[in-house]
Order: C-alpha cells, then structure tokens, then sequence
C-alpha cells in the first residue's frame, strides 16, 4: 500500500456528505428514505442564469482564464460589495474560486504556519475545523449553546483568542443552526477584535440573502470599517441562486492576500470553470427578483418544520433567523431506547437509528461540534417535510 501523509491523518472526511450519499444509496436500493442532511437549495438555477451559461458556450467563451477569475466577474463581485454591504474593493482585491470551500481554504493554506491557531465558534460548518488542519493549523473551538440561541458571545470570544490566534471564522446566517447576528451583536464581537490587532477574521456570508422574519444581514468590516484591512470577506452564488453545481465562490479582502491565495490556486486548481464564471456574472448583475420569492417559501418551510419539532417531548428548537437549517437540541432523549432496542446514548446513534428505523436521513450534531443536536435542512418541499416530521414525531414517541 502507498503511504499516506501524515496531514492527512489529521483530517476526517465531511460527515455530512457522507450521510448523504449514504441516504441516496438506500434511495438506490429501493428504501423509503427521505433526505433533510443535505445543504443544498431544491430550486432549479433561475433562467437567465442557465442561458447565460449555454450563451457562453455557444460565444466559445469556454477557455482557460486567469488563474483566480475573469475580469468581469471580479468587477461584478466588486459591484455586489458595493451595493450590498457598503464595501469598497478593487478587483485586485478580488479572488474567485471552485466554490466558496475553496476561497477559504486558498485562505488557510497562504497565512497559517505549524502551530497558528483558528478560533471557530461551535456549533460549525463541518469543513472548518480540517480545513485549518490541513493547512496546519489548531482550531480553538468556542462554544455557542443553545443558551445563547448558538450565537458566541463576546466573553466567549475574548477568552479563546490567545496570542498564537491568526484567524477568527465568523458565519452569520450559520451553517448548522441558521442562526442569524444582528448589527448590535455583531458590535459587540467586533469591539473584542478590536482589542486584539493580530487577530484576522475570515468571514464565511455564503447565507447572507437568506435571511427571514425581518432580520437584516450584516457583515464584520461593514460593521467595524477599522477591520477592513484585516478582514477577507467569503461568499458565492451556491445558495442565493440556488448554483450548488456551478461552484464559484469569492471574497474581497487585503490585495497581498489576495495575491497568495492566487499563487496556490495557480499551482493546485488553477482557474474555476469558465462557463459557470460568466454564468455567476449574471447572477450577480441580472435580476435579483427571485430572491425574496424563494425566501417566502423557505421562511414557510421553517416554520413548518418548527411546529412539527416542537410538538415532541424530549426536542428543544430556536428559531433560526436565516439560511435553510433548524438545530434540534435531543438532550431529553439521550439515554432512551428505540422500538428496534438501540440504546441512544450519542446523537449520532440517534441519527444513525432515525435512518435505519424512520428512514429519516439528518445530520448528527457533534459533527458540528455540538452534541446532543442534529441538523435538518429544510431545502425540500413541504410534502416531504411534513412527512419527516411525522417520522420523527413517531420515533420518538416510541422511545422508553
């Protein structure tokens, strides 16, 4: 056998696609499953995207380009700061990349030395933590409960940051829970960074447009302009415009950052897919009108979802203010045993026995770093939701 790297070692693969992939086998093999552990919008990519895409092709703008964007896209991602967030950048400034996963990665991999360290605030996206891991890193995990409806608090914060701290990775709406920080919460985050100069942050927004209920959106060097120059603000059209597949993700941030993460996207993928480049163009230029549209049916299909939850003994659920998650709190449950006679002692076994039992397919919490939880999406249609719900509700009802 080959020898594998010991970097790799360090890594675990991604929970929640393996989950997926694990739900679509049985799908495959003829179960009745349904699937609430992927983060991935059920829209189709609105028309005028598409045809922007199929008009690349057939213009033969299907060529290599620069290594980290075209021109036009970088000037539109430009555009969007401006218009959406207030933020003035350059296209220098300006990274586009594979998706979002990418940029941030690009990130880690241009600024972290052995034994830098990452403050990520749990409950987190899956990736963050290996993703610092590989590039060399230590995350610092810092706890945000239920308590605090998973939003970290400023002494939270002020306790993790050490002097060895180079990044801080900041998620609002949050990939699990959707939880959402208003301007004043924010503030108060930011008011700590600003005690600690060494401190960057790497601010993941991928969930900026999908945000419910009258909260308004809000990013950390639009909030404190004084971290501008040590901020790299992340996003990308895979939820907004529902362009999961077309994978394109961007950021603007310091021009000699910019500069490294483009020198390794220049030796590892080397420039994003031409077709999906002109097709995020549009996106980010072309009609906005769908937005609010999908939201209205997201927001219904949050509340939904939290009524079902709700009605069940033993589950604890905020209410999230943005993205497409809830985050079950399954602490009154541990300890129970299924009709099938699994014990639950984990939320894992609790996943693992709501798949394999209800043929309900959700995401475990500590694979986000906070247990006893799961994630459900609810990126899928109200049928199947009410359908899950109802799953869930006679599992649990089964429980002694």
């Amino acid at each position: 056998m080959i020898s594998l790297s010991e970097t790799l070692a360090r890594v675990k693969p991604s929970p929640t696609m393996a989950i997926t992939a694990l739900s679509q086998e049985m799908k495959a093999a003829g179960k009745d499953v349904i699937g609430l552990s992927a983060g991935e919008p059920d829209f189709p990519t609105p028309e005028n995207i598409r045809a922007a895409g199929i008009r690349a092709i057939e213009e033969g703008k299907t060529r290599y380009t620069a290594p980290d964007g075209i021109i036009e896209l970088k000037e539109a991602v430009c555009a969007k700061f401006r218009r959406d967030n207030g933020l003035e950048y350059t296209p220098k400034q300006v990274s586009i990349g594979t998706g979002g996963k990418q940029i941030l990665y690009n990130a880690l991999m241009a600024t972290l030395n052995p034994g830098d360290e990452v403050v990520i605030p749990a409950p987190y996206w899956v990736s963050y933590p290996d993703m610092v891991l590989l590039a060399g890193g230590e995350p610092v995990i810092a706890p945000a409960g239920i308590e605090t409806s998973f939003k970290l608090t400023p002494e939270a914060l002020e306790a993790a940051i050490t002097p060895k701290t180079r990044w801080f990775i900041f998620n609002s709406p949050s990939n699990p829970t959707g939880a959402g920080y208003s301007w004043d919460e924010l503030k108060a985050l930011t008011d700590v960074l600003m005690r600690h100069p060494h401190v960057w942050v790497l601010t993941d927004d991928m969930y900026e447009h999908l945000a419910y209920g009258g909260f308004e959106f809000c990013t950390p060097a639009q909030v404190e302009p004084a971290l501008y120059d040590r901020t790299l603000t992340c996003n990308g059209v895979s939820k907004a415009y529902a362009m999961t597949g077309w994978r394109i993700g961007y950021a603007g941030g310091p021009e000699a950052l910019v500069a490294a993460m483009r020198k390794i996207q220049s030796q590892s993928t080397s420039n994003p897919c031409t077709i999906s480049q002109w097709a995020a163009v549009e996106a980010l230029t072309g009609t906005q009108a769908f937005i609010p549209t999908n939201n209205e049916t997201f927001r219904r299909r949050r509340d939904l979802v939290l009524k079902g939850l709700r009605a069940i003994d033993g589950i604890e659920c905020p209410t999230p203010e943005g993205a497409f998650y809830v985050y079950p709190s399954i602490k009154g449950l541990i300890g129970k045993t299924t009709a099938a006679g699994t014990r639950l002692d984990t939320d894992e076994e609790f996943a693992t026995a709501l798949l394999e039992e209800a043929g309900v397919a959700v995401v475990f919490g500590a694979a986000f770093g906070l247990s006893p939880a799961f994630r459900v999406s609810y990126a899928t249609s109200d049928e199947a939701l009410k359908e899950a719900c109802k799953r869930i509700a006679d599992f649990c009802a089964a429980l002694t």
